[in-house]
């Protein structure tokens, strides 16, 4: 699976007039593919340009490249469209478009959408703040080995958010998030082993 230093879930129907659109503008990038064909889920080529405009600041061209790519079932461009609506990158910022394309992603089992998504919910980036959806994301992404997932989901056993408080699983997720290098976490588990715990939430 690609990996990029973007976060991007659940591709919206596109009428013909959008995807007609949506054509246009990819025609008019200077090296955009000249066949017609949509490419596979997958086209690293396609997928790095976007990668390019990205890493140079060029948002508006690069949420065009993810977008066509996303909406051809690519699951990592979906994920990096997520993340642009998430940040108002190069597109209008739309929090719940996001979890949408969030949601595809990680129904297709990306683990870096799953921790997204999840975070999301935490956060109630969207809306309410809603641990309970939140938790199924998480755990899926952390049994993937996704380091954010690891410290997020050890914050929510220690505080007994969503679930029954368990403080030894609290900290082997932030062992395991420490080893990954998730700033903090050893110190939260330094905490946890000293017997300084957060107290409990409801």
């Amino acid at each position: 699976m690609r990996t990029v230093a973007l976060a991007i879930g659940l591709a919206f129907a596109a009428g013909s007039a959008a995807a007609q659109e949506q054509g246009q503008m990819l025609g008019d990038l200077p090296e955009a593919p000249k066949e017609t064909a949509p490419p596979t889920p997958g086209d690293q080529q396609m997928f790095n340009q976007g990668t390019a405009y990205y890493d140079r600041g060029d948002y508006m061209h690069a949420y065009q490249v993810f977008y066509w790519l996303a909406e051809h079932d690519d699951v990592a461009a979906m994920r990096n469209v997520a993340l642009m609506k998430r940040r108002g990158q190069g597109t209008a910022l739309d929090p719940q478009g996001a979890m949408e394309y969030l949601k595809e992603a990680a129904d297709a089992g990306l683990p870096t959408a799953e921790a997204d998504l999840g975070e999301m919910y935490l956060y109630g980036e969207a809306g309410p703040p809603d641990p309970q959806s939140a938790l199924p994301w998480l755990e899926a992404a952390a049994a993937a080995h996704h380091p954010t997932a690891q410290f997020l989901l050890a914050e929510i056993y220690e505080r007994g958010q969503a679930v029954p408080r368990d403080v030894q699983k609290a900290e082997k997720l932030y062992a395991e998030a420490a080893a990954r290098g998730v700033p903090h976490a050893a110190d939260r588990l330094a905490l946890l082993k000293s017997g300084a715990v957060s107290a409990p939430r409801p």
